[in-house]
């Protein structure tokens, strides 16, 4: 989501038109992949008979990597963590959901799946391998990684990795470290950063297919409006929020700093561009290119990350141009099965609201 910093009083929708145009000095912004299966067949079928009898239970920071602006396509192969003393949040990765209303509860005992999926060699050394393909695909797809991780049955399962493509942050799920700031990083080719703003590498050439799709399917131009920030650009940006809009007013629309899906690598704001000019972020719902990517960035990796109607567990009021990156695999179950929030699709307790 974007997240102006401090500015003058003045209505709300000028607020949130603000662009990040610079890495170095924060200015205001708008709000906002297999390894070969290598489970057994028993393995296999005792995730697919839990996917089949269960169904999962009912938002910081970017930062800027250098100041200047960077050539497309180029790579960022590190990128300087800012020390931080303030207390770490423990996370807990993985949280049991209810059976859907007017389903039966299991009549076996679930836990022994993600028990003999977390004990197998072959999955826990597709995790250690890094690669979040190989990890779903030695599950047995993602619906059988959905359903490991939903039950609570599979703490292998590194849920709070922010260098997991499917990890979840929210208001109860804080980055660890609460600095985390990804590499590499790169620009998406042949897509304009309105901010100069880079993502993940491998969420910045898949933003460049969505892009691309999108422009062939005569939707036109997608351009990337924000995305990576950091936790001490998050610190100013959420201070301006709060004294515009006091604490409650902020939380609404801006993450606090070491909270923000930004601070991943793995969060842009979109914007919709015709012949050379391009809206705001709140224009994106009413044109061509904000309807074809409610209905396709999917296809691409990417999710709608804060939909209407779902404050009650995001935290966030809806923001169409919000997007996530969590892998095609991921997006493709997430699609569908028709979920609309990341907490829900894992089986996470709402997150409206921060701890303490």
């Amino acid at each position: 989501m974007t997240d102006p910093e401090p500015f003058s009083p003045s209505s709300r929708r000028e607020a949130r038109m603000t662009a990040e145009r610079t890495h170095a000095a924060p200015r205001p912004l708008a709000r906002h992949a297999r390894r070969r299966r290598a489970a057994g067949i028993r393995v296999f079928f005792a995730v697919a008979a839990s996917a089949a009898l269960l169904i999962g239970g009912s938002g910081a920071v970017t930062a800027a990597v250098t100041g200047g602006a960077l050539a497309e396509g180029s790579v960022i192969t590190s990128a300087a963590v800012e020390p931080t003393s303030e207390p770490r949040t423990p996370i807990d990765a993985t949280v049991l959901p209810m059976p859907a209303e007017g389903l039966p509860s299991p009549s076996f005992d679930v836990s022994a799946a993600g028990r003999a999926l977390c004990d197998d060699p072959a999955f826990t050394q597709a995790i250690e391998s890094g690669d979040d393909a190989t990890v779903i695909a030695a599950a047995g797809g993602a619906d059988a990684f959905r359903v490991a991780v939903a039950t609570g049955t599979a703490p292998c399962i590194p849920l709070d990795d922010p260098a997991r493509a499917w990890s979840v942050v929210n208001k109860q799920r804080p980055f660890e470290p609460i600095d985390f700031a990804p590499f590499p990083l790169a620009l998406p080719s042949g897509v304009r950063s309105l901010s100069g703003g880079e993502l993940r590498a491998d969420a910045a050439a898949s933003f460049t297919e969505m892009a691309t799709a999108a422009r062939e399917a005569g939707a036109g131009e997608i351009a990337m409006e924000s995305a990576y920030r950091s936790y001490s650009t998050q610190q100013a940006t959420y201070r301006g929020h709060v004294g515009d809009r006091g604490v409650e007013g902020a939380d609404l629309v801006s993450a606090r700093p070491g909270y923000s899906e930004h601070q991943s690598g793995l969060g842009a704001d979109v914007v919709a561009c015709d012949e050379g000019t391009c809206g705001s972020i709140d224009d994106l719902a009413a044109t061509p290119q904000g309807a074809w990517v409610a209905e396709h960035a999917w296809e691409h990796g990417w999710i709608v990350r804060y939909l209407e109607g779902r404050t009650d567990v995001t935290g966030y009021l809806p923001e169409p141009w919000h997007l996530r990156y969590v892998g095609p695999e991921i997006a493709r179950a997430y699609h569908e099965g028709s979920w609309t929030t990341l907490e829900e699709f894992f089986g996470l307790a709402p997150a409206p609201d921060y701890a303490g």
